[in-house]
């Protein structure tokens, strides 16, 4: 690599964007670690330039709570609160080792399990901080190991056994039902959810033995998890890559679904669906629009505001970009954020699928392997880190994240930055955008100036952000 100008290297992307036979020759990639600002104006960017070709480190997480959450409950989130954990009586964690990829939140099942609440954990190995946990926060605790117990069961599934082990909790609940047990909530099932008879056909009609050798625990233990589960007037379940990363992902997010359907553990306080996201924005990335395979009303919504009309044809997600760099060379690549040939499952088919490309320009706050995989021609684009103090425009700028209950945060850096010639991600994308698709459709230079301007078209395209501006201020 040597060192180029910021004029020279952006003309320079926005050159080979422009000389491609096709914008679906072009991949928009982004990480969870991209701003909400940024974000939105990367995908406008985007499809202003003509692709949906927008993947993201969410195809890689939680897609599949995303189309299991949406099939059955209409939304991809999850549908609790921080506040829900301090009324919940049962939490359920499934395939999550928050001690290593969610440590804050073991502060908060710490907190759950000191007032009494049942943790029920699991996991195929017996995760240290699932178990106990000392407070960092607290040196005391630290020094006279001061541990205290998260889980009070803990269950060791197979590999995957997550689903035989939910659809085992279900089956144990319609035995006790059938017993003369009320443990049902018939009320919420009638007026709330559909099927219900065909699966509960299903549930009884699938072997304990076949659920047995599934999940790898006993039918005991299964009876055990729907004895704590039958107790809980209030339940969560909590899941995490643990999860989603199984071809059999989506079903078994949709057996999560059912059990808790089941209690009418939904829509009441301290009960829901709980996935538990790691990137600090992965959750806004999506809602704001980067997605490859977007909704007619996002792209009316965006046709309307910008009098453009958008791609309708659906574009790569991540592991389709690998195929299509690997089987189509020639492509360019734009990384916002990320480090994209680690984070794919195959590292190797990834690498050699980036090296066919053309141009391979990414942005980012600190070098990472992927920015050393290198197209024919190559550009490393520093940028400001989100704790850096952004004075783009010539005043301080404030960014937004949305965190996996949903709430939006704004947010403004502390730090001096690492050198004075790093620019924002707003600012590279603008400029970008300048070059690429002009200015008659979005003043790219008021974004520029003043974030302000950017909510401002995330109010008016995005539902939801209604005066975004004076409610996350």
């Amino acid at each position: 690599f040597e060192p180029i100008g910021w004029e020279a290297a952006l003309d320079l992307v926005a050159a080979e964007l422009k000389a491609l036979p096709t914008p679906d020759d072009a991949i928009f990639y982004t990480s969870g670690k991209a701003c909400n600002e940024s974000a939105y104006v990367f995908q406008l960017l985007a499809r202003l330039y003509g692709t949906n070709n927008l993947p993201d480190c969410s195809n890689m997480c939680h897609e599949a709570s995303g189309v299991a959450l949406g099939e059955a409950l209409g939304t991809g989130k999850g549908s609790v609160r921080l506040e829900d954990f301090e009324h919940a009586e049962a939490i359920f964690v499934f395939g999550q080792n928050p001690g290593t990829n969610h440590p804050r939140m073991l502060g908060t099942l710490r907190e759950a399990a000191e007032r009494g609440a049942t943790i029920a954990s699991f996991n195929p190995l017996r995760e240290r901080g699932l178990e106990k946990f000392a407070d960092p926060q607290k040196p005391l605790e630290m020094l006279h190991n001061g541990s205290h117990r998260i889980s009070s069961h803990y269950f060791c599934p197979k590999l995957g056994g997550d689903m035989a082990a939910v659809r085992g909790i279900a089956k144990a609940l319609f035995e006790r039902e059938a017993a003369g047990e009320a443990v049902l909530d018939h009320a919420f099932l009638g007026e709330h959810t559909a099927h219900f008879e065909a699966y509960k056909t299903r549930v009884e009609a699938t072997p304990w033995a076949e659920l047995e050798a599934q999940s790898g625990l006993t039918q005991r233990e299964m009876q055990e998890a729907a004895e704590l589960y039958a107790r809980s007037n209030a339940t969560i379940i909590c899941w995490a890559m643990g999860i989603t990363q199984h071809v059999h992902s989506v079903a078994t997010v949709r057996e999560i679904v059912n059990l808790l359907m089941l209690r009418g553990n939904l829509g009441r306080p301290g009960t829901g669906t709980s996935p538990v996201r790691g990137h600090s924005n992965v959750q806004g990335d999506r809602t704001m629009g980067i997605f490859e395979k977007p909704s007619d009303e996002l792209l009316d919504a965006l046709e309307a505001r910008y009098k453009t009309a958008m791609p309708r044809e659906h574009g790569v997600d991540s592991v389709a970009a690998v195929e299509a760099m690997r089987d189509r060379p020639g492509k360019v690549f734009v990384g916002l954020a990320g480090n994209f040939t680690r984070a794919i499952s195959d590292s190797q088919v990834a690498e050699a699928a980036m090296a066919s490309c053309r141009l391979t320009a990414f942005i980012g706050t600190k070098l990472n392997r992927s920015h050393l995989v290198t197209g024919r021609k190559a550009l490393i684009l520093p940028c400001l880190g989100r704790s850096e103090i952004d004075k783009t425009g010539g005043k301080t700028q404030l960014i937004t994240v949305e965190d996996s209950m949903s709430m939006v945060h704004g947010s403004a850096g502390i730090n001096r930055p690492a050198s004075p010639g790093l620019p924002s991600e707003v600012e590279i994308l603008t400029r970008l955008g300048e070059r690429l698709v002009g200015s008659e459709a979005v003043e790219w230079a008021a974004m520029r100036a003043d974030y302000d301007v950017i909510r401002d078209h995330v109010a008016e395209v995005i539902p939801g952000f209604d005066d975004f501006n004076a409610r996350v201020r």
